[in-house]
């Protein structure tokens, strides 16, 4: 597989047909303390939303911020530490939080939408594309769309950590050119700054540049900047650039849309992929995995084949027909990612076989693809 490289316009060439765009906004950008909405930052973000819409442009807000307010409206002074605890939070603040930004935008005549997903929403193929169709309906309304995880049913396994990988998702689902991250700091540096003075804000960098280090999670948030990072790296892979600045800078957005340096630009691939491969890679959770020889890895990574029951050598956990599977090497390292043609119970009596042994063995054959190319992903740092 011809391996990808980083496109390296200049910022204001690269962002000057951006017409849709996700705007993310972190807990730790609108709450004081981390427990309590500020009107004031939730009226300049409005205020310099409606104005890139005059502008032309369609926006979805991804907001975090709905346990940090029912937090505060619960009388507690931080974050419960518990599940339940967090989704009693998230049930009482994410109607405080919708009707913060309701009046916000009211004020400047613009209609918003509530979205709440769960990564279980996007992981299903038919809700996933029931998501897309009602946000671009939205978006043809005039709507705003204003998405937040489902903090009050989702679980430990499959929140998305302060909406940063939510954002890079969405950006999938609504074909979005550009994703912006707002947080509390002004971007990535080269290291921690509160531990080192002279750290360095990145300018710029590519979606696999090292590691981010501008300090952990935040007092409100889950995320930190290691979520931030990646969901730029999943951005990418789309063919969309990330852009991650501080959203508590007035006129942040109109100066990143106009090419200025603010904050910090993670480069987009030349070699997108495409939307369905790209839900496979990064929305979907594998059942399982499938243990390969050196062989398949080579013949999958550069040759753009299939996997094929011969290649196969061990299974681990249990997966059905049509589920994602991790396909790794034997010391556990994976490198692509696909969807089933066989269950782990057929594949366990045709591992290493050819494909002409599988009727033999099985009594029918459902192709001779364990994963077909089609259905199948090389992971970044493999590519």
């Amino acid at each position: 597989m011809v391996r990808t490289r980083e496109i390296t316009k200049p910022r204001a060439a690269l962002l000057a047909n951006v017409r849709r765009l996700v705007v993310k906004v972190g807990s730790g950008v609108l709450t004081r303390g981390g427990v309590r909405l500020m009107p004031r930052i939730l009226g300049q973000l409005s205020r310099e939303l409606c104005d890139l819409k005059r502008g032309g442009r369609e926006i979805v807000l991804v907001s975090s911020g709905a346990i940090a307010a029912g937090s505060h409206r619960l009388g507690r002074s931080r974050r419960p530490a518990g599940l339940a605890g967090k989704q009693a939070a998230a049930a009482v603040g994410q109607t405080h939080l919708i009707w913060m930004y309701e009046k916000s935008f009211m004020r400047r005549g613009q209609k918003v939408g509530q979205i709440l997903l769960t990564r279980e929403d996007l992981a299903d193929r038919q809700r996933y594309l029931n998501a897309r169709h009602t946000l671009f309906e939205l978006l043809r309304l005039g709507v705003i769309p204003i998405v937040n995880e489902n903090d009050s049913v989702a679980v430990d396994e499959i929140q998305f950590g302060d909406n940063d990988l939510l954002s890079a998702l969405v950006t999938n689902l609504v074909e979005a050119d550009l994703l912006v991250i707002l947080t509390d700091t002004e971007g990535l540096y080269d290291r921690d700054p509160r531990r080192h003075h002279r750290a360095r804000l990145i300018d710029h960098m590519s979606a696999e540049g090292g590691t981010a280090e501008a300090g952990g999670p935040s007092g409100s948030g889950v995320g930190g900047m290691r979520s931030k990072l990646e969901a730029a790296r999943q951005a990418a892979a789309y063919g969309v650039p990330t852009i991650i600045a501080n959203g508590r800078r007035r006129g942040a957005l109109a100066r990143i849309l106009n090419g200025e340096t603010v904050g910090t630009l993670v480069q987009p691939r030349e070699r997108a992929l495409g939307s369905r491969k790209h839900w496979i890679a990064y929305t979907l959770m594998p059942a399982g995995s499938i243990v390969v020889d050196a062989g398949a890895e080579k013949a999958i990574t550069r040759g753009g084949k299939s996997l094929l029951a011969s290649g196969v050598r061990a299974l681990r956990g249990k997966f059905k027909v049509g589920d994602c599977v991790a396909i790794t090497l034997e010391d556990g390292r994976e490198f692509a990612r696909g969807m089933a043609s066989y269950s782990s119970t057929e594949l366990k009596w045709i591992k290493g076989r050819r494909s002409g042994e599988i009727v033999k063995v099985l009594g029918y054959h459902s192709g001779d693809e364990v994963v077909h190319r089609d259905d199948l992903v090389v992971l970044e740092s493999s590519a």
